[in-house]
C-alpha cells in the first residue's frame, strides 16, 4: 500500500493519507483489519469540511497510532459515495475489523471528535456490534502499522510470559522483520527481472523489499517464481525460496494470502 499524499519509508503506514475509489479496500476495508480507520468523507467546495479537516489532523497525531485517517474526496468517488448511503458532508465514518461501525456528520469541535473515537479505542478497543475486543495485541499491531516500532516492542514485552501465545510470537517476527532495511532499487530490480526471468538475485531482492512494505502477496508471487523456474542441479535457489516463503507465512497478518501462497508452493514443488 503506499498512500498518495505522503512518502513513508517501507513497511510504516502514514497516521493521515489520501484515498480514492481504486485505493478503499486496501487502505479503507483491509487496513481496518490491523488497525482503526477514520474515514473523512470531504469535498472541495465544502466549508465544514475545510474546518474539520484540521481538527481531525490534529487528533489522529495526538493519538499517536491507535487509529489512522483516511481521507476521500466524495466529489471523485461516486460508487464509495453510493455505497455509504452519503447525504451529507463532512462525514466521518470509523472502520475496524473490515467494516463501518460507527460515524458522525458536521464539523465537529476536538472535544466532541475524542469523545466519539474513545468510545471505541480505549485500552482495549471494542467493537460493541461485533462483539470483538481489541486487545494488547491489536493494539501492538497498530503500533507497528504506524511505524511505532519501540512502543510495539514495549507493548508485547509488557504481556506476561503465561499469557504470550502464537499471534504474539508471530508480531514478534513482524517487528523484527519491520526493523531490517532491504538494500535495492524496487524499479530497478523489476527492469532485471523482465529482462531476465530467472535473474533470482534480483527476485530474491524485490521480494524482500515488498514483504518489508507489508505487500506479502507480491512477496509471495516473486518467491514463487524463483520455486517454479530454478531448474539448477540440486535446485538450491528452488530450497532457498522455500524456506524464506515458509518463515514469512509465520509472519504475514493476512490468512487468504497465506492461504494462496502455500497453495501454490505445494502446487509447484509437487
Amino acid at each position: 500500500m503506499n498512500p498518495q499524499n505522503l512518502d513513508p519509508t517501507p513497511g510504516e503506514v502514514p497516521l493521515s493519507f489520501d484515498t480514492t475509489e481504486a485505493d478503499f479496500e486496501a487502505q479503507v476495508l483491509e487496513l481496518s483489519m490491523q488497525v482503526p480507520v477514520l474515514l473523512d468523507c470531504w469535498a472541495p467546495w465544502c466549508g465544514p469540511c475545510r474546518q474539520l479537516g484540521p481538527v481531525l489532523e490534529k487528533v489522529v497525531k495526538a493519538y499517536g497510532g491507535r487509529f489512522v485517517l483516511a481521507k476521500l474526496n466524495t466529489d471523485e468517488a461516486p460508487q464509495i459515495s453510493a455505497a455509504l448511503r452519503i447525504r451529507s458532508i463532512p462525514l466521518v465514518v470509523l472502520f475496524i475489523g473490515g467494516r463501518p461501525v460507527d460515524q458522525f456528520m458536521g464539523a465537529l469541535p476536538e472535544g466532541q471528535v475524542k469523545a466519539f473515537l474513545d468510545k471505541h479505542l480505549p485500552a482495549d478497543v471494542v467493537d460493541a456490534e461485533a462483539e470483538q475486543v481489541f486487545g494488547p495485541l491489536d493494539a501492538a499491531a497498530a503500533l507497528m502499522a504506524a511505524g511505532e516500532l519501540e512502543q510495539a516492542q514495549a507493548l508485547l514485552d509488557s504481556i506476561p510470559a503465561a499469557e504470550r501465545d502464537d499471534e504474539h510470537a508471530r508480531l514478534l517476527k513482524r517487528l523484527a522483520m519491520a526493523r531490517e532495511q532491504p538494500t535495492g532499487n524496487a524499479d530497478e530490480l523489476a527492469a532485471r527481472i523482465a529482462a531476465n526471468p530467472r535473474d533470482f538475485e534480483a527476485r530474491f531482492a524485490l521480494a524482500a523489499l515488498l514483504a518489508h512494505a507489508g505487500d506479502f502477496n507480491a512477496a509471495f508471487d516473486q518467491l514463487l517464481d524463483v520455486v517454479l523456474r530454478d531448474k539448477a542441479e540440486g535446485k538450491p535457489d528452488r530450497e532457498k525460496a522455500r524456506l524464506q516463503l515458509v518463515q514469512w507465512f509465520d509472519v504475514c497478518p493476512d490468512p487468504a494470502v497465506v492461504s494462496r501462497g502455500r497453495r501454490y508452493l505445494g502446487m509447484y514443488l509437487n
